[in-house]
């Protein structure tokens, strides 16, 4: 056609070549099929000429071979003079994308050899003539910044063109002219990508310097490539930290340095901060940072970021992760759900591997078993990285990002149960016996255990104060016990998944069969004689149930009770409180758990209280009264034993709707003012 015909003036002297079969059939799985999103075919193109212009380098510096004598001779200095770049151009007005490097370039027989035939990468046979090289003494330093290993990158450019057009002058072109017996001067390779391909000499019209072009002819529905802002939105997301500038009509694209490929120790404060806001996309400044390198299970570079708050607490939804997986400083991932676990979420930054396995479109790592144990490294040093901070700067930890992140590290000992334990070393609590916002961690806590406390106890409250005033607080405060403050459902769920801390075992301070030994009991024989020094009669005394009154009130308070109690008994572990409900649920597990239950299945009754255990206080004066109205006014006896269960549903944090309430104590409240009549005539 028209286009065709004018297409074909740049080109002279045409050698037309048909694509082999198995060829044709790859070429279009690679354009129909490889990729997942279209724009990864400019990260190819890049990448490709990187490669080039490395491979020129690489030449370059080893001056004393015959190869760069050649380069050298052909070439002159005013090929020397050209800068090794990449230089990208759109045009819209004729719907064309062209990438050009100033490398090493292609001679017919590479055209044909490595465009010709896919899946025949010349980056990876150029790598594999340095290791033989490097096997007799050579170098291998160029290996390291060549991209390429499938071959299949270049024809990427179908996925987006109707036909890709690729220029080259050859560097040292005068001897590799003579060996090919061609005449000097550029070639021009093109295709449409269907069945053939042409090789022809480029008109002396149009300018090509050493180097290669890939001139890209859009197709309709892609036009948007020719767009400078869609174009440069892609290269700072894909190609971004390439080893060589890239100019994009005209100005420079990637000004941002790959911080993590240099030195640790050689990086200032104020480079890591001007990293950080790029790649995460932020405006504050970073709370720490980890910047390391590894040689096991892979060579990798990793640098991560510890933001200064996170978004979830705002209701922002769940954040996706933050690391971004590179090769060789080419974006291959830009949130990997495979490097770090999802309880790391949080963390911003970069991990690159030069020899990482990956798939032929190198959009996603192979080698599950691989990426499996490069995630369990990077974890383990993470949280390394952490634990050092808890020991050299605890306020840091404590302060900034303890309080903003504990969440996070509740969550994985939840999910991640290989690291469990190691978490468990970060995690900090207030205690029974600390101030009011001192956080302790649980090694802490062990430290300050009697040498006969076997157990770490914990109870769970909304609140401190709550917590203070709690009955099953009364028992440990009369043996001198430390108790474990938690405030919300996944730190009751947490102390449920630990289970044990070291050789301790974590246990709820709402469990019924606490051994408390004999000091609880001397308690109470001290108050006994306090009572009796201090002169009491027998009206002031304390009230006290015998041990066979007290048999007697717990069958009457479980037939009264009815399905709503499994077991009643007596416990010497109250003080001031009547009773209490053990062995219970999770309060805090169980509202969380009831309301995801209701919301999803609309049922208010969801999730029905089970039958509780009461254990009764008989030294109280509120159990010693309603056992003896239990003969004199029986009815008002079973209401006031219904409030007192309630009454432990509440401390428990069971009592679902305690609106359930407001009649009987409107009952209890009448019954008092009558009472108070009927002295007063």
């Amino acid at each position: 056609d028209a286009d065709a015909d004018a297409e074909n003036k740049d080109v002279v002297d045409v050698d037309t070549r048909e694509f082999q079969a198995e060829t044709r059939q790859l070429l279009d799985i690679v354009t129909h099929s490889l990729y997942t999103d279209r724009e990864v075919f400019l990260r190819e193109l890049v990448s490709n000429a990187s490669d080039a212009l490395e491979k020129l380098r690489h030449v370059r510096q080893i001056g004393s071979t015959a190869a760069d004598a050649t380069v050298n001779a052909a070439d002159g200095d005013a090929d020397d003079d050209v800068p090794l770049e990449i230089r990208i151009e759109t045009d819209e007005l004729n719907g064309t994308l062209t990438v050009t490097d100033t490398g090493v370039g292609l001679t017919k027989a590479e055209m044909v050899e490595n465009l010709g035939t896919i899946a025949r990468s010349g980056s990876k046979a150029f790598v594999n003539e340095l290791s033989k090289s490097a096997e007799t003494g050579g170098a291998l330093d160029a290996s390291r910044g060549i991209i390429g290993k499938f071959g299949v990158g270049f024809y990427s450019a179908f996925m987006v063109g109707d036909r890709v057009e690729v220029r080259s002058r050859p560097a040292g072109i005068g001897k590799k002219a003579e060996e090919e017996n061609q005449p000097d001067g550029p070639l021009v390779w093109s295709s449409e990508g269907i069945g053939s391909y042409d090789i022809g000499h480029l008109s002396p019209d149009v300018r090509q310097d050493r180097g290669t072009s890939v001139v890209i002819h859009l197709q309709e529905d892609h036009l948007v490539y020719a767009d400078e802002k869609r174009v440069e939105s892609v290269l700072k997301k894909y190609s971004n930290f390439v080893n060589f500038p890239i100019y994009l009509n005209g100005n420079r694209v990637n000004t941002m340095e790959a911080v993590w490929a240099l030195e640790p120790g050689k990086v200032d404060d104020d480079t890591y901060a001007a990293f950080y806001k790029f790649i995460a996309n932020a405006f504050d400044e970073p709370l720490d940072r980890l910047h390391y390198r590894a040689d096991a299970p892979l060579e990798i570079k990793a640098l991560f970021f510890i933001p200064s708050f996170h978004s979830e607490k705002y209701g922002m939804g769940r954040m996706e992760p933050g690391v971004a997986l590179y090769s060789r400083k080419v974006l291959i991932e830009s949130k990997s759900e495979d490097i770090l676990p999802d309880w790391l979420r949080f963390v911003r930054g970069v991990v690159d591997s030069e020899d990482l396995p990956l798939s032929i479109s190198r959009e996603k790592p192979q080698d599950s078993a691989l990426i499996a144990k490069l995630r369990r490294a990077l974890t383990r040093k993470f949280i390394s990285h952490l634990a050092n901070m808890a020991k050299k700067n605890p306020a840091k930890y404590k302060d900034e990002f303890y309080r903003e992140y504990a969440f996070f590290l509740k969550e994985g000992i939840c999910q991640d149960f290989e690291f469990q334990e190691q978490l468990s070393k970060l995690l900090y609590f207030e205690t029974s016996k600390a101030m009011a916002g001192e956080l302790s961690s649980l090694e802490e806590y062990v430290s300050r255990c009697t040498p006969e406390q076997k157990e770490i106890y914990y109870l769970c409250a909304p609140s401190r104060a709550l917590a203070l005033e709690s009955p099953y607080l009364e028992a440990f405060e009369k043996t001198g016990r430390e108790v474990i403050f938690v405030y919300s459902a996944i730190d009751d769920f947490v102390m449920a998944n630990l289970e044990k801390f070291g050789d301790r075992a974590l246990i709820s301070a709402e469990k019924g069969d606490i051994a408390f030994g004999s000091k609880a009991d001397d308690e109470e024989e001290d108050d006994d004689e306090e009572a009796a020094a201090a002169g009491e009669n027998s009206s002031t005394k304390r009230a006290r149930l015998s041990e066979s009154e007290a048999a007697e009130f717990c069958a009457w308070m479980k037939q009264t009770l009815g399905e709503r109690v499994s077991q009643c008994k007596v416990t010497n572990r109250l003080g001031t409180s009547p009773a209490i409900v053990t062995d219970n649920e999770s309060g805090a597990l169980r509202r969380m758990m009831r309301m995801v239950e209701t919301t999803e299945s609309g049922n208010p009754d969801a999730m029905k209280l089970p039958p509780q255990q009461v254990e009764i206080n008989p030294r109280h004066p509120l159990i010693a009264g309603i056992n003896a109205m239990r003969e004199t006014e029986p009815a008002l006896a079973k209401v006031c034993a219904d409030q007192v269960f309630d009454n432990c549903l509440v401390a428990a944090g069971l009592l679902d709707d305690s609106r359930t309430m407001l009649p009987r104590l409107n009952d209890l409240l009448l019954s008092l003012v009558m009472n108070t009549e009927k002295k007063e005539k």
